[in-house]
């Protein structure tokens, strides 16, 4: 009998040992299953807000008016002003006048329209829709250019509210406050206006630029009394898509 009980203790103290390590492992296996969870629930949000950033804002500007002035830097350049108004004056009025007559074929701008050309710096916009019969129309840049370019801001146009039966800007990619760029297009645009942008989407654009766009999305969220109306690819210098949104009545 004595044997038999000095026997059975390490069997006993084995038992014990393997009971609480089963209770200590449980919680660890719990802990570690919910921790799991929580990083499976932190990829899939992280994952599906990735289709907020096809529109970037870059860094760099400590001011608003740090990057007003480097707009302005590239609008006053002597050498970029005297190939605007020389070598690329009536290439530039070519192509726009083929992009306001192909407008002008699908209905969307008419003769009588009354025309904003955002960023238009030398006003060649402007002239090509003069010579497309399209008199009505103005330009608007950080520095003027009379008679075709009035001063102004796109963040804050000097316009009255519904003044335009359509806005056209090649110059989207520039806007600091995107949101802000297209809430004045909507606010000067009458309403069932026309609003046509040329952007980039499969190339990033110069260096003056103040954000990036990679598709068309963020566009459809920002144009929030608008309704798109649809997009095509175009060649218009770096630009390869066009965005064309109609105000709703």
């Amino acid at each position: 009998m004595k044997d038999m009980n000095v026997s059975s203790k390490p069997s006993m103290t084995i038992s014990k040992c393997i009971f609480f390590g089963i209770l200590i492992t449980i919680p660890i296996l719990l802990f570690l299953s919910h921790k799991n969870s929580s990083s499976a629930i932190v990829t899939t949000t992280t994952t599906s807000s990735n289709s907020d950033t096809d529109l970037k804002i870059r860094p760099g500007y400590a001011t608003y008016d740090s990057y007003i002035q480097r707009q302005l830097n590239k609008t006053l350049n002597p050498k970029l002003r005297k190939i605007w108004t020389t070598r690329d004056w009536d290439r530039k009025i070519q192509v726009f006048s083929k992009f306001f007559n192909e407008l002008k074929n699908r209905k969307l701008l008419l003769e009588s329209s009354k025309v904003l050309c955002i960023g238009a710096r030398m006003g060649q916009e402007v002239e090509a829709l003069k010579r497309v019969g399209v008199s009505d129309s103005v330009g608007m840049d950080l520095v003027p250019y009379p008679p075709l370019v009035v001063k102004g801001d796109f963040h804050n146009q000097p316009f009255d509210d519904a003044n335009f039966d359509l806005e056209f800007s090649n110059v989207f990619d520039h806007a600091l406050f995107p949101e802000k760029f297209v809430s004045e297009i909507e606010r000067t645009l009458k309403p069932g206006g026309v609003c046509v942008l040329h952007v980039a989407l499969s190339r990033r654009a110069d260096k003056y630029s103040a954000n990036d766009l990679y598709s068309v999305e963020p566009l459809k969220k920002l144009f929030k009394r608008s309704e798109l109306i649809h997009t095509r690819t175009v060649d218009g210098f770096g630009l390869d898509t066009e965005v064309v949104f109609r105000k709703k009545r």
